[in-house]
């Protein structure tokens, strides 16, 4: 049996008070609640504060450049069909410098889980605008406020029709752990954008601002299979911001279109000699 135990404490080097640790706190949740051991997932991130998030949590994991985590998310998701693969990473890593792999992933629609920690900061580089800012955000880097129109990741997830987009809160833990499990067990891409405070760099989306505006979407609100709905509510975004299950849909996977996945790892698989002698002969 699973325990929260199994993951440990670990000494961290982010900021006392980082919405990054309600974030890891709602992962090992949500991987418990689920039974999966240490040893059954696979953390991948980029570079950045949330980048870090493997590295606190013992299990197998890769960390690697700026905004190219979910190029090898991909790999070992097709690599290794039924592994639980988790990116994790900031939103300035997964929607500034790894925008077009974000756009590749929405459309390819492999099956594993995003979760983007969505500061609207670099907090790792001391404080400079995201694409998630929000205009008018004065920051070290831009003194005289944001001029550009931010980024919105949940409403381009759902406009590329991606198998699940739901948006959380860090300082939500519970309702966030129960996102993270959905998003797991859910076939295809799932993209989690979670709204996570920076205590240090961002002094406009505080706690205090997101309490005033988060909502959760009630059981009978909402339709994550209505993808006009799911549009609409997905450009909610200011005096009320929703949280929970934004759009889902039976969208096939990637991996759904190459049979030789359907057998398991390719590591794993016997090796016909004969038919790649064959090949091999081939190119004689």
């Amino acid at each position: 049996m699973v325990k929260i135990e199994d993951y440990g404490e670990i000494e961290t080097a982010w900021c006392p008070g980082c919405g990054n640790f309600g974030i890891r706190k709602a992962l090992v949740q949500a991987l418990v609640e689920q039974g999966l051991a240490p040893k059954d997932i696979l953390l991948v991130s980029g570079i950045g504060q949330a980048a870090k998030t493997p590295h606190y949590i013992p299990c197998n994991a890769f960390n690697g450049l700026h905004g190219r985590g979910l190029p090898a998310a991909t790999g070992a998701s097709l690599a290794h069909p039924g592994l639980k693969v988790i990116l994790t990473s900031g939103d300035g890593c997964n929607y500034g410098e790894g925008g077009n792999h974000f756009l590749a992933g929405l459309r390819r629609n492999v099956d594993l889980t995003m979760l983007v920690h969505d500061n609207q900061i670099y907090g790792l580089t001391k404080g400079q605008a995201s694409p998630t800012s929000l205009e008018g955000m004065h920051t070290k880097a831009q003194p005289h406020g944001v001029h550009l129109y931010p980024f919105n990741p949940v409403a381009v997830a759902v406009s590329l029709h991606v198998g699940f987009v739901a948006r959380g809160f860090a300082g939500e833990q519970e309702h966030l752990a129960g996102l993270i499990s959905q998003a797991m067990q859910h076939k295809g891409l799932s993209v989690v954008d979670i709204l996570q405070p920076c205590v240090s760099f961002n002094k406009l989306n505080t706690y205090e601002w997101y309490k005033k505006r988060v909502r959760m979407l009630g059981q009978d609100e909402h339709d994550p299979s209505d993808w006009d709905a799911a549009i609409k509510l997905s450009y909610e975004f200011g005096d009320s911001i929703p949280l929970g299950v934004i759009y889902a849909n039976e969208r096939p996977s990637f991996q759904e279109f190459f049979p030789v996945l359907e057998k398991g790892p390719l590591a794993a698989q016997d090796t016909d000699y004969g038919k790649l002698g064959g090949i091999l002969e081939s190119y004689a």
